[in-house]
C-alpha cells in the first residue's frame, strides 16, 4: 500500500517535470528570404549649376591679385541704404519710344537749385568758380545723336551727375560743382559711407553695348581719380556698401540661352 501511494505521488510529477523540460526544434530563418530592406545607396549631391560657373567667382584686380566673390543673402542687401534713387529704365524697345524721358527730367529740375536749368535743347550747369557748361541736344535718327538728361546732385562727392543718351547706348557723366571738370563713368556712383570712395558697376549682358564690369574711385579734395576698372562677362547691378570696403551688388550671367542674376559679396578695398 506504501508503494502504491509512493507510485502515485512521484509519477504525475516526473510527468510534470518531462513536460517543462521538452523543448521543441529552434525557429530558423528560411533561406533566401532577408530579414531586413536592402539599403538603396543615394546618389551624390549634385551641386546647383550656379556654383559650377566657377568664373563668375573672381576678379582679377591686377596682375597676380585675384578678389573673391562670395554668394550674399538678398535680404540683407535689400535692407542695405539705395545709394541714388534712379529713373526708371524702359524694359524694350516699345517702352522706350512711349516713355517721356523730357518730363521725367522736369521733375528733377525741379529740385536742382538755379545752378541747373534747361533751356529747350540746351542744359546749362553752373559750376562756382568756372563759367557756366553748356551741354547741346543732337537731334538725329543714327550715330551722330546725343541727348544730355539731369540726373541728381551728388553733394557727397560734390558732382552733378548727367545721362548721356547715345544711338545706341551712352554713359554717364559728373561734372565737379566747383570746377566744372567731366569725368566719364560706366553708371551713377554707388558712394562709401565715409564719402571716400565710390563704385560703378554696369550690367548689359544681352546687347552689350556698354561695359560690364566695376569701376572703383577715388575722392581726393573734390577731384576723382580712377583706381582700377574690370571688364568681365557677368553684369554688376545697382552695388551697395556694406562698410567702406565691402559691396554687395546684383551679378546679372548669361547661362543656358538667357540672364539670371545672384545677389553676391565683394571686398573691393584691402
Amino acid at each position: 500500500m506504501f508503494r502504491l501511494r509512493a507510485v502515485i505521488v512521484v509519477l504525475p510529477l516526473a510527468i510534470l517535470l518531462l513536460s517543462c523540460s521538452f523543448r521543441g526544434p529552434a525557429e530558423r530563418a528560411q533561406p533566401g528570404v532577408p530579414t531586413t530592406p536592402p539599403v538603396t545607396p543615394l546618389p551624390r549631391p549634385k551641386p546647383p549649376r550656379i556654383y559650377r560657373l566657377s568664373h563668375l567667382d573672381t576678379l582679377v584686380q591686377l596682375p597676380g591679385r585675384v578678389l573673391t566673390i562670395y554668394q550674399a543673402s538678398r535680404g540683407v542687401y535689400e535692407k542695405l541704404p539705395q545709394p541714388l534713387k534712379l529713373p526708371p529704365v524702359p524694359a524694350s524697345a516699345e517702352e522706350e519710344d512711349a516713355f517721356d524721358f523730357a518730363a521725367e527730367e522736369r521733375l528733377r529740375l525741379r529740385g536742382a537749385g538755379p545752378m541747373v536749368q534747361r533751356r529747350k535743347h540746351v542744359l546749362w550747369l553752373q559750376p562756382a568758380l568756372t563759367k557756366p557748361l553748356r551741354l547741346v541736344n543732337i537731334t538725329a535718327e543714327d550715330e551722330t545723336g546725343v541727348a544730355y538728361e539731369y540726373i541728381a546732385s551728388m553733394p557727397a562727392i560734390r558732382q552733378w551727375l548727367v545721362a548721356v543718351r547715345l544711338y545706341e547706348g551712352g554713359y554717364y557723366l559728373l561734372i565737379n560743382q566747383h570746377n566744372g571738370r567731366r569725368t566719364r563713368v560706366w553708371s551713377p556712383p554707388a558712394v562709401a559711407p565715409n564719402g571716400r570712395h565710390f563704385v560703378c558697376g554696369n550690367s548689359d549682358v544681352l546687347a552689350r553695348y556698354e561695359p560690364n564690369g566695376l569701376q572703383l574711385w577715388v575722392v581726393e579734395n573734390g577731384n576723382l581719380r580712377l583706381l582700377w576698372e574690370r571688364q568681365t562677362e557677368w553684369g554688376c547691378t545697382q552695388p551697395r556698401w556694406l562698410d567702406n570696403k565691402t559691396i554687395l551688388f546684383e551679378q546679372d550671367f548669361f547661362d543656358n540661352g538667357d540672364v539670371d542674376t545672384r545677389v553676391v559679396r565683394l571686398t573691393v578695398l584691402p
